[in-house]
Protein backbone atom coordinates (compact mmCIF):
# COMPACT_ATOMS: atom_id res chain seq x y z
CA UNK A 1 0.00 0.00 0.00
CA UNK A 2 1.43 3.48 -0.95
CA UNK A 3 1.49 6.70 1.38
CA UNK A 4 -1.21 8.25 -0.96
CA UNK A 5 -3.40 4.66 -0.61
CA UNK A 6 -3.20 4.59 3.17
CA UNK A 7 -3.87 8.42 3.03
CA UNK A 8 -6.92 8.17 1.09
CA UNK A 9 -8.23 5.01 3.21
CA UNK A 10 -7.87 6.99 6.39
CA UNK A 11 -10.48 9.79 5.21
CA UNK A 12 -12.45 7.51 2.94
CA UNK A 13 -13.25 5.53 6.02
CA UNK A 14 -13.04 8.60 7.99
CA UNK A 15 -10.56 6.88 10.62
CA UNK A 16 -7.32 5.87 11.69
CA UNK A 17 -7.94 3.26 13.34
CA UNK A 18 -5.59 0.38 14.03
CA UNK A 19 -6.89 -3.09 15.85
CA UNK A 20 -4.01 -5.24 17.33
CA UNK A 21 -4.83 -8.40 17.76
CA UNK A 22 -3.08 -9.38 20.51
CA UNK A 23 -5.05 -12.57 20.69
CA UNK A 24 -3.95 -14.44 24.03
CA UNK A 25 -5.37 -18.08 24.01
CA UNK A 26 -5.97 -17.89 27.88
CA UNK A 27 -8.63 -14.87 27.23
CA UNK A 28 -10.77 -15.98 24.74
CA UNK A 29 -14.24 -16.43 25.23
CA UNK A 30 -14.77 -20.35 26.12
CA UNK A 31 -17.41 -21.26 23.58
CA UNK A 32 -14.49 -20.96 21.33
CA UNK A 33 -12.49 -23.21 22.46
CA UNK A 34 -14.34 -25.79 21.07
CA UNK A 35 -13.35 -24.45 17.59
CA UNK A 36 -10.88 -26.49 15.01
CA UNK A 37 -8.76 -23.25 15.18
CA UNK A 38 -10.16 -20.66 18.33
CA UNK A 39 -7.19 -18.18 17.83
CA UNK A 40 -8.44 -17.64 14.27
CA UNK A 41 -12.17 -18.15 15.27
CA UNK A 42 -11.79 -15.16 17.28
CA UNK A 43 -9.71 -13.27 15.31
CA UNK A 44 -12.09 -13.54 12.14
CA UNK A 45 -15.14 -12.57 14.70
CA UNK A 46 -12.94 -9.51 15.72
CA UNK A 47 -11.98 -8.38 11.64
CA UNK A 48 -15.80 -9.35 10.74
CA UNK A 49 -17.13 -6.67 13.35
CA UNK A 50 -14.46 -4.12 12.72
CA UNK A 51 -13.20 -4.08 8.95
CA UNK A 52 -15.72 -1.06 8.02
CA UNK A 53 -14.47 0.93 10.98
CA UNK A 54 -10.18 -0.07 10.87
CA UNK A 55 -7.80 1.21 8.53
CA UNK A 56 -4.88 -1.10 9.70
CA UNK A 57 -4.62 -4.70 11.27
CA UNK A 58 -1.43 -5.12 13.47
CA UNK A 59 -1.02 -8.96 14.88
CA UNK A 60 1.51 -9.13 17.75
CA UNK A 61 3.59 -11.72 16.44
CA UNK A 62 4.88 -13.09 20.26
CA UNK A 63 1.03 -14.40 21.03
CA UNK A 64 1.55 -16.32 17.57
CA UNK A 65 5.17 -17.37 18.00
CA UNK A 66 4.48 -18.58 21.48
CA UNK A 67 1.76 -21.53 19.92
CA UNK A 68 4.55 -22.56 17.72
CA UNK A 69 3.72 -24.10 14.80
CA UNK A 70 -0.23 -23.72 15.46
CA UNK A 71 0.48 -20.28 16.03
CA UNK A 72 1.91 -19.72 12.95
CA UNK A 73 -0.91 -21.42 11.32
CA UNK A 74 -3.38 -19.45 12.85
CA UNK A 75 -1.13 -16.00 12.06
CA UNK A 76 -1.05 -17.14 8.04
CA UNK A 77 -4.92 -17.81 8.31
CA UNK A 78 -5.71 -14.02 9.89
CA UNK A 79 -3.48 -12.33 7.48
CA UNK A 80 -4.80 -13.97 4.67
CA UNK A 81 -7.98 -13.22 6.22
CA UNK A 82 -7.31 -9.57 6.83
CA UNK A 83 -9.20 -7.64 3.75
CA UNK A 84 -6.91 -6.03 0.65
CA UNK A 85 -7.87 -2.34 1.44
CA UNK A 86 -6.43 -2.68 5.19
CA UNK A 87 -2.85 -2.15 6.21
CA UNK A 88 -1.06 -4.92 8.04
CA UNK A 89 1.42 -4.78 10.68
CA UNK A 90 3.76 -7.58 12.13
CA UNK A 91 4.00 -6.15 15.17
CA UNK A 92 7.77 -8.51 15.28
CA UNK A 93 10.26 -5.23 16.88
CA UNK A 94 12.95 -7.24 14.72
CA UNK A 95 16.56 -5.81 14.67
CA UNK A 96 19.82 -7.46 14.18
CA UNK A 97 23.04 -8.29 11.92
CA UNK A 98 22.42 -7.46 8.10
CA UNK A 99 22.31 -11.67 7.41
CA UNK A 100 19.71 -12.28 10.01
CA UNK A 101 17.31 -8.96 9.56
CA UNK A 102 17.79 -10.11 5.76
CA UNK A 103 15.86 -13.74 6.85
CA UNK A 104 13.66 -11.75 9.21
CA UNK A 105 12.48 -9.16 6.01
CA UNK A 106 12.10 -12.28 4.20
CA UNK A 107 9.55 -13.73 7.21
CA UNK A 108 7.26 -11.17 6.96
CA UNK A 109 7.30 -9.61 3.63
CA UNK A 110 8.52 -12.36 0.83
CA UNK A 111 5.42 -14.72 0.50
CA UNK A 112 7.65 -17.50 -1.33
CA UNK A 113 9.56 -17.95 2.30
CA UNK A 114 7.01 -18.36 5.36
CA UNK A 115 3.92 -17.78 3.61
CA UNK A 116 3.40 -14.27 4.86
CA UNK A 117 3.18 -11.03 2.83
CA UNK A 118 2.48 -7.95 5.92
CA UNK A 119 2.40 -4.39 4.54
CA UNK A 120 4.89 -3.59 7.19
CA UNK A 121 6.98 -4.64 10.22
CA UNK A 122 8.07 -2.71 13.38
CA UNK A 123 11.93 -3.11 13.64
CA UNK A 124 14.40 -1.86 16.81
CA UNK A 125 17.02 0.53 15.67
CA UNK A 126 19.24 -0.18 18.41
CA UNK A 127 21.88 -2.25 16.25
CA UNK A 128 21.98 0.63 14.03
CA UNK A 129 22.08 0.67 9.51
CA UNK A 130 22.86 -2.74 8.74
CA UNK A 131 20.01 -3.88 11.22
CA UNK A 132 17.23 -1.93 8.97
CA UNK A 133 18.40 -1.64 5.37
CA UNK A 134 17.70 -5.43 4.40
CA UNK A 135 13.82 -4.29 5.14
CA UNK A 136 13.58 -1.21 3.12
CA UNK A 137 14.85 -3.56 0.15
CA UNK A 138 11.58 -4.55 -0.29
CA UNK A 139 9.42 -2.40 -2.72
CA UNK A 140 5.67 -1.42 -1.13
CA UNK A 141 7.09 -2.34 1.92
CA UNK A 142 7.22 -0.57 4.48
CA UNK A 143 9.34 -0.15 8.16
CA UNK A 144 7.86 1.08 11.31
CA UNK A 145 11.07 2.27 13.70
CA UNK A 146 10.42 2.23 17.30
CA UNK A 147 10.80 5.71 18.38
CA UNK A 148 9.39 6.78 21.80
CA UNK A 149 7.70 4.24 23.66
CA UNK A 150 4.93 3.90 26.25
CA UNK A 151 6.78 1.31 28.47
CA UNK A 152 7.83 3.16 32.07
CA UNK A 153 11.31 1.35 30.97
CA UNK A 154 11.57 3.58 27.67
CA UNK A 155 13.13 6.69 29.86
CA UNK A 156 16.13 4.41 30.32
CA UNK A 157 17.67 5.21 26.82
CA UNK A 158 15.26 6.98 24.65
CA UNK A 159 15.21 9.95 26.64
CA UNK A 160 18.95 9.88 27.67
CA UNK A 161 20.69 12.76 26.47
CA UNK A 162 22.76 12.30 22.91
CA UNK A 163 24.39 16.12 22.71
CA UNK A 164 21.67 18.33 22.18
CA UNK A 165 19.06 15.44 21.71
CA UNK A 166 17.98 12.92 23.53
CA UNK A 167 18.36 9.86 21.97
CA UNK A 168 15.00 9.03 20.39
CA UNK A 169 15.11 12.47 18.50
CA UNK A 170 18.84 11.10 16.90
CA UNK A 171 16.94 7.99 15.85
CA UNK A 172 14.48 9.61 14.14
CA UNK A 173 16.78 12.19 12.20
CA UNK A 174 19.46 9.65 11.48
CA UNK A 175 16.52 7.08 10.26
CA UNK A 176 15.51 9.85 7.35
CA UNK A 177 19.18 9.31 5.89
CA UNK A 178 17.87 5.95 5.18
CA UNK A 179 14.13 5.67 3.67
CA UNK A 180 11.50 9.04 3.15
CA UNK A 181 8.17 8.76 4.47
CA UNK A 182 6.80 6.83 1.96
CA UNK A 183 8.39 3.91 3.91
CA UNK A 184 9.25 4.80 6.98
CA UNK A 185 6.27 4.94 9.95
CA UNK A 186 7.57 5.44 13.72
CA UNK A 187 5.97 3.98 16.94
CA UNK A 188 5.13 6.59 19.02
CA UNK A 189 3.42 5.75 22.22
CA UNK A 190 -0.11 7.47 23.02
CA UNK A 191 1.40 8.34 26.64
CA UNK A 192 4.24 10.18 25.13
CA UNK A 193 1.71 12.64 23.66
CA UNK A 194 3.06 16.04 25.32
CA UNK A 195 5.96 14.97 22.96
CA UNK A 196 4.06 14.95 19.84
CA UNK A 197 4.26 18.46 18.77
CA UNK A 198 7.97 18.14 19.38
CA UNK A 199 8.52 14.73 17.20
CA UNK A 200 6.55 16.57 14.27
CA UNK A 201 8.72 19.05 13.92
CA UNK A 202 11.29 16.62 12.76
CA UNK A 203 9.17 14.03 11.39
CA UNK A 204 6.40 16.30 9.58
CA UNK A 205 5.57 13.75 6.81
CA UNK A 206 5.65 10.34 8.35
CA UNK A 207 3.03 8.44 9.28
CA UNK A 208 3.38 7.11 13.15
CA UNK A 209 1.69 4.22 15.00
CA UNK A 210 0.38 5.07 18.25
CA UNK A 211 -0.10 2.37 20.51
CA UNK A 212 -1.30 3.21 23.82
CA UNK A 213 -5.09 4.57 23.52
CA UNK A 214 -7.46 2.81 25.15
CA UNK A 215 -6.30 -0.18 28.11
CA UNK A 216 -2.90 1.90 28.58
CA UNK A 217 -4.51 5.26 29.37
CA UNK A 218 -3.52 7.25 26.33
CA UNK A 219 -5.76 10.33 25.25
CA UNK A 220 -7.56 9.51 22.03
CA UNK A 221 -8.08 13.60 21.85
CA UNK A 222 -4.34 14.34 22.61
CA UNK A 223 -2.42 12.24 19.91
CA UNK A 224 -4.83 13.45 17.50
CA UNK A 225 -4.31 16.90 18.23
CA UNK A 226 -0.45 16.86 17.97
CA UNK A 227 -0.34 14.12 15.33
CA UNK A 228 -2.93 14.62 12.73
CA UNK A 229 -1.33 16.00 9.23
CA UNK A 230 -2.76 16.89 5.98
CA UNK A 231 -2.50 13.44 5.15
CA UNK A 232 -4.04 11.78 8.31
CA UNK A 233 -0.40 10.90 9.69
CA UNK A 234 -1.71 8.17 11.91
CA UNK A 235 -2.51 4.87 12.81
CA UNK A 236 -3.70 4.53 16.13
CA UNK A 237 -3.55 1.32 18.08
CA UNK A 238 -6.39 -0.22 20.22
CA UNK A 239 -5.64 -3.62 21.51
CA UNK A 240 -7.23 -5.36 25.07
CA UNK A 241 -10.14 -2.45 24.80
CA UNK A 242 -11.16 -4.31 21.95
CA UNK A 243 -10.81 -7.58 21.75
CA UNK A 244 -11.59 -8.50 25.64
CA UNK A 245 -14.18 -5.83 25.85
CA UNK A 246 -16.30 -8.86 26.52
CA UNK A 247 -15.71 -12.51 27.12
CA UNK A 248 -19.06 -14.21 26.31
CA UNK A 249 -20.70 -14.76 23.38
CA UNK A 250 -20.83 -11.15 22.83
CA UNK A 251 -17.53 -10.33 22.24
CA UNK A 252 -17.40 -9.58 18.60
CA UNK A 253 -20.48 -6.83 19.20
CA UNK A 254 -19.10 -5.42 22.23
CA UNK A 255 -15.60 -4.85 20.40
CA UNK A 256 -17.70 -3.23 17.64
CA UNK A 257 -19.24 -0.99 19.67
CA UNK A 258 -15.59 -0.52 21.30
CA UNK A 259 -14.24 0.58 17.64
CA UNK A 260 -17.23 2.56 16.92
CA UNK A 261 -17.07 4.88 19.56
CA UNK A 262 -12.78 5.29 18.40
CA UNK A 263 -13.80 5.80 15.16
CA UNK A 264 -16.58 8.32 15.71
CA UNK A 265 -14.20 10.27 17.76
CA UNK A 266 -11.29 10.13 14.78
CA UNK A 267 -14.08 11.40 12.32
CA UNK A 268 -14.54 14.58 14.16
CA UNK A 269 -11.10 15.16 14.52
CA UNK A 270 -10.54 14.71 11.08
CA UNK A 271 -13.69 16.97 9.86
CA UNK A 272 -11.06 19.61 11.03
CA UNK A 273 -8.18 18.55 8.75
CA UNK A 274 -8.01 19.74 5.27
CA UNK A 275 -6.53 16.90 3.47
CA UNK A 276 -3.44 17.57 1.01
Amino acid sequence: MTYSELSNLIFEKKSYLCVGLDTDPRKLPRHLLTEPDPVFAFNKAIIDATADLAVAYKPNIAFYEAQGPRGWESLQKTLDYIPANCFTIADAKRGDIGNTSDLYARTFFDPTAAGLSFDSVTVAPYMGRDSVLPFLAYEGKWIILLALTSNSGSADFQRQQVGDQELFEMVIDTAHTWAGPDKLMFVVGATQADELSRIREIAPDNFLLVPGVGAQGGSLEEVSRRGLTASGGLLVNASRSILYASDGIDFADRARIEAKALQEEMAKHLANITKF
